[in-house]
């Protein structure tokens, strides 16, 4: 069963520094943002979507780190 887990670790960790290698080279421009035919409309909706994920996700993490942590009885 460790013999599974360690390898199951390795591919995982492998995987995320064979992506993290790679990003680099396929960072393109997805949106055009200059302002013609509605394109600067469309970047700053999907900045803000990203913005509110970002806001989300690091609420989720504060949330759940506030439950695990012992509860203190006064």
């Amino acid at each position: 069963m460790r013999r599974v887990r360690f390898l199951v670790v390795t591919a995982m960790a492998a995987a995320v520094a064979l992506v993290g290698a790679a990003s680099p080279a396929s960072a393109q421009q997805l949106v055009n943002a200059s302002g013609e035919g509605g394109g600067g409309g469309l970047a700053f909706v999907l900045m803000v979507v990203m913005i509110v994920i970002i806001a989300a996700s690091l609420f989720f993490m504060d949330h759940v780190r506030r439950n695990r942590l012992p509860k203190e009885d006064d």
